[in-house]
């Protein structure tokens, strides 16, 4: 036999306030298995290769070390390194690279391209990464290198950002640590100008950070406007991500 359920139990009291319930964040592949992406990976392939072919045809150009001297080729021999990863690991259908390191590659491109149609591409005397006293000529080797690298390239990868990579990626906390290249890059440039002789017609490689012209206040004022202008277009980049639609149906 079982005991009466006795009818004088208390109330119990009620429990202030909804239940609080403990964020538990699970990242996306432990929910939907990664796929392969054909499409992005043959892309983004074409993209490394063409930057690597622009950035070869630079050192074939000029001096190896005054071509991997410029901001526009470092960044872009970074990025045909980060998108061939970026290719292998949409093939094989594994994690995509951080967003982080991709948003800064992106970032670094895009600015090398707004920085040479903005204040190098129409400059007297001509912007020449050689040492050329006069423009290039179209479809030369020096015209075509500096299409692909800051026109077909940086194209291409703002395109792979907006068609074959989900969105609200990026992070504002990310824009702070993408200025830490340009900050070092420079200090390379001074500490290059300070080693090579002032003789050197490679000495200087951009007119707007060209101490001996402007002296050192003026060119840190114009280093200070470029390092706003890039930080205002990583803000930027980041707030497009989180309004743009995403292009994919997986998020891997």
């Amino acid at each position: 036999m079982t005991a009466p359920i006795p009818r004088d139990i208390p109330d119990l009291p009620a429990v202030p306030g909804p239940p609080v319930l403990l964020p538990a964040p699970v990242p996306a592949t432990a929910v939907v298995a990664p796929v392969r992406r054909p499409t992005a990976a043959v892309f983004r392939l074409l993209i490394a290769v063409t930057a690597a072919c622009g950035v070869a045809l630079e050192l074939l150009l000029g001096s190896p070390t005054r071509m991997l001297s410029y901001f526009s080729v470092q960044a872009t021999a970074l990025l045909a390194v980060v998108t061939f990863l970026s290719a292998t690991r949409a093939w094989r259908a594994r994690r995509p690279l951080p967003s982080a390191v991709t948003g800064a590659v992106l970032l670094y491109v895009v600015t090398g391209a707004l920085v040479y149609h903005l204040l190098l591409a129409h400059t007297t005397p001509p912007f020449s990464m050689t040492g050329a006293t006069t423009a290039p000529e179209r479809w030369q080797a020096q015209w075509t290198a500096l299409q692909i690298l800051h026109v077909l390239v940086p194209a291409a990868a703002v395109l792979d950002w907006l068609l074959l990579t989900p969105a609200a990626r990026l992070r504002l906390r990310q824009t702070a640590p993408w200025l830490l290249y340009p900050v070092a890059y420079l200090a390379f440039t001074f500490i290059r100008a300070a080693l090579l002789p002032p003789t050197d017609p490679s000495r200087h490689l951009y007119p707007f950070l060209d101490a001996t012209a402007d002296g050192y206040p003026g060119t840190l004022a114009n280093a200070l406007l470029l390092g706003l202008g890039i930080y205002a277009l990583s803000v930027l980049l980041v707030a497009l991500d989180h309004t743009r639609p995403t292009p994919t149906r997986h998020r891997l």
